[in-house]
């Protein structure tokens, strides 16, 4: 069956999420009665997160894992997610469990109306000085710059129609600019208060650094938006599609 629904999840070293995260977008994605499909992206991981996904995959059918050759960030992630998708609709999320599920029928409901639903994590669950006043701080600039006003650019939960982030031709770094770049062949942008919760397992691979990355980034940003849709070489990284008869592989050195 072809799927409505196309929900795509990056991970680098998550191996302790990869199963309460499935249990968790199951319950969610069955609960809005919609064929769906999951692609989760394995980012270069050192542990054992890509041999949690393939028993994923030999379990459910409706799981499809994409390895990367190495570590390419979540820009490459999301491109080739978006690559792969097959449902008119595309759902990111993180892989950390600090995205609350739980939200995708809202902004699902959402994007019924607009090309666009954004996230907010209005009670943010980060470190006040080093995460939350930075990126106040880099989404008001966004918004200046881009146009799209967002309080929370940021987070990863988001619906798309698939035709504003398939044609799309990403750079490095653009995953923070996805509703400004989308924004211009669907100018339809919501924004939805979700859930943010306290990371369980694992480490955060963001820092102070990332927000002086955003603010450097903004100089470039119109002329990056303009080339977004139709430039001629896009970045793509290695990645390879795994197979259901594959076995796990052990963790890396």
């Amino acid at each position: 069956m072809i799927p409505d629904i196309s929900l795509v999840i990056p991970l680098r070293d998550e191996e302790s999420n990869v199963a309460p995260l499935y249990a968790e977008f199951t319950a969610v994605l069955e609960s809005l009665g919609r064929p769906y499909e999951a692609i989760l992206v394995e980012d270069g991981s050192v542990d054992q997160t890509f041999a949690r996904l393939c028993e994923l995959q030999q379990r459910d059918t409706r799981v499809r894992v994409i390895r990367f050759s190495r570590n390419f960030g979540q820009t490459a992630a999301f491109s080739a997610g978006f690559a792969e998708a097959r449902g008119s609709l595309v759902v990111t999320a993180d892989g950390d469990l600090q995205n609350d599920l739980a939200d995708i029928p809202r902004l699902v409901r959402r994007a019924d109306t607009h090309d666009i639903a954004c996230g907010w994590r209005k009670e943010r669950q980060d470190a006040l000085l080093t995460r939350r006043v930075p990126s106040m701080v880099a989404n008001w600039l966004l918004g200046v710059v881009s146009g799209v006003r967002l309080h929370d650019n940021g987070c990863s939960l988001k619906v798309f129609r698939a035709s504003v982030v398939k044609p799309l031709k990403l750079r490095p770094g653009m995953h923070r600019y996805l509703p400004a770049l989308a924004s211009q062949l669907g100018g339809r942008v919501a924004e939805v208060p979700v859930n943010h919760r306290p990371r369980r397992f694992g480490r955060s691979k963001y820092g102070l650094s990332r927000t002086f990355t955003v603010v450097a980034d903004l100089v470039h940003l119109r002329s990056v938006m303009r080339t977004a849709v139709d430039q001629d070489a896009p970045y793509t990284p290695i990645y390879e599609i795994a197979e259901r008869r594959d076995v796990p592989e052990p963790a890396r050195p």
